[in-house]
């Protein structure tokens, strides 16, 4: 295993780390840690260390520093920033002193799983020192367009990036593709970007998933998405006449800069669709949502499912299943195979509601549940069989609930959620740094502190005004909201409507 020394001021931000990652199994050991720059300089002079994960700002000496010094003691030390601070000089710093990314606090996990797994990649290599700065560059770029396409990274530290990894987007459009090749992902990836070493116009990337991402800069809107799909469908070939297996979902067209995200996350969710359709060469989710998704022809609202999934609601996910599916029955011409087809979708779309909340792949659920569903000869065995999805999904949300702290933290929120709450005076109360809660929090739950309070907030604000006589701006203060104006902004967000266009509703 390689090894790992850690270097941050602040305690608990170093047993967070020690926590929030299964380590030997990255192929990675913690040696030792230290809280400032020279006490781990001293330590490091008698210390094998392979990987360093250090904070910049830190007393008596800083990170930078640090990393300077360090590297005259083990001259192939791979570096890894941690920092409060967003400020591009330090990346510009690091970046002369050869790191492998320039990571924000509070700590993205997936970003840090990433990098890590990215750092293991180049130890374990035995390339040249050119090829060495090539990786290097590789590394940033997945990390800075992986941020960009999930709406992560501000537009003025893209751009600087950008620019410092020579990264160029010329075309006022872009269309994205994603794509999942068999066997070795890195071998995979090398030999796709050989293969389009002239295609000036795409960006290659890998993302968290260790997926392949092809991002396409287009000048003409139809024109360049046709070229596109060409080049992909001439790519599948080669691949599979190479015996790799590829899958490929491709996004929509979208406007630079602001859709960027919505054809990386199409693109995505097309690739959930291989689960109904395994023989596609390549699934477009614009066109297979006109074709046939979903909520097109049949009386299902999604949004309800998700929410329902969310509140980890079993009963109600039950009984919606059988109220839609009733309807769907009574609607004119409908046929066998256009129930079973809603049928297959709905359990896609368990799938990706699950991994959207836990960020782990639990295939094994939802091919249960489509191999049900397919073999499903009446309507009662169908619906049966998309109910065991949703009481599966919702149990595996249940079992995830594991850290007692997180638990206690989540009754304090559903008793209180009328009053201020923060992280920082929960982890006063149960004595846990207000960073690592944080990331504790949304590692169990999926949801940032804030976005949980208010998501629950707004909940309690419905039953209010379908239940009460109250006026909004009672109702606002009831569950926690002072500023009715931002009360009005939260609820729209996640309701859609305004609370009093809700309430006429009720």
């Amino acid at each position: 295993m390689y090894k790992i020394f850690i270097v941050d001021d602040e305690p608990f931000i170093i047993e967070g780390l020690y926590d929030i990652l299964d380590w030997p199994s990255l192929g990675l050991e913690i040696v030792g840690h230290a809280e400032n720059g020279r006490q781990a300089l001293d330590l490091l002079a008698s210390t094998p260390v392979d990987v360093l994960i250090t904070d910049i700002s830190m007393p008596i000496m800083n990170g930078l520093t640090l990393i300077s010094e360090a590297r005259k003691l083990h001259e192939e030390l791979k570096v890894i920033i941690l920092s409060g601070f967003n400020e591009f000089d330090y990346l510009k710093e690091g970046m002369k002193l050869g790191i492998e990314n320039y990571l924000l606090k509070p700590i993205n996990i997936e970003e840090l799983e990433s990098t890590l797994r990215n750092t293991v990649e180049k130890l374990d290599s035995v390339r040249s020192e050119e090829q060495y700065s090539a990786f290097d560059v590789q590394i940033l770029k997945d990390n800075t367009l992986y941020r960009w396409l999930t709406g992560q990274i501000a537009a003025a530290e893209f751009a600087e990036r950008a620019e410092l990894i020579g990264l160029m987007l010329n075309g006022p459009y872009i269309v994205v593709a994603v794509l999942r090749v068999e066997g070795d992902p890195t071998e995979s990836f090398e030999w796709i970007r050989q293969r389009l070493r002239d295609e000036h116009e795409i960006t290659l990337f890998r993302d968290v998933d260790r997926e392949i991402v092809m991002i396409s800069s287009l000048q003409n809107w139809a024109e360049g998405k046709r070229e596109f799909v060409t080049l992909l469908e001439q790519l599948s070939r080669e691949l599979a006449e190479s015996n790799r297996f590829v899958q490929i979902g491709i996004g929509s067209v979208s406007q630079l800069p602001e859709e960027a995200s919505l054809s990386y996350s199409e693109a995505k969710r097309a690739l959930e669709y291989y689960m109904i359709h395994p023989d596609r060469q390549i699934i477009e989710y614009q066109s297979f949502e006109a074709d046939g998704g979903m909520g097109h022809e049949y009386p299902i609202q999604w949004e309800e499912y998700a929410k329902l999934i969310l509140a980890r609601d079993q009963e109600a996910l039950t009984d919606r299943i059988r109220n839609d599916f009733e309807q769907m029955q009574k609607v004119e011409g409908v046929q066998p195979e256009d129930l079973q087809n809603a049928a297959l979708e709905l359990v896609v779309r368990f799938k990706m509601e699950l991994e959207h909340i836990k960020y782990t792949d639990e295939s094994d659920i939802f091919k249960r549940g489509l191999t049900r569903v397919r073999s499903s000869a009446k309507i009662a065995d169908l619906v049966e069989s998309i109910q065991n999805v949703a009481k599966e999904t919702v149990g595996s949300l249940l079992q995830d609930i594991k850290n007692p702290v997180v638990n206690q933290v989540l009754g304090f929120i559903h008793s209180q959620y009328a009053n201020e709450l923060s992280l920082k005076t929960l982890g006063v109360q149960y004595h846990i740094h207000p960073v690592y809660l944080g990331q504790l929090f949304h590692k169990e739950t999926g949801d940032s502190f804030a976005e949980y309070i208010n998501k629950y907030r707004i909940e309690k604000a419905k039953e209010q005004l379908k239940n009460t006589n109250l006026k909004v701006h009672e109702i606002a203060r009831n569950v926690g909201y002072w500023e009715t104006g931002y009360f009005y902004k939260q609820f729209r967000k996640y309701v859609g409507i305004s609370p009093t266009d809700y309430k006429a509703l009720c």
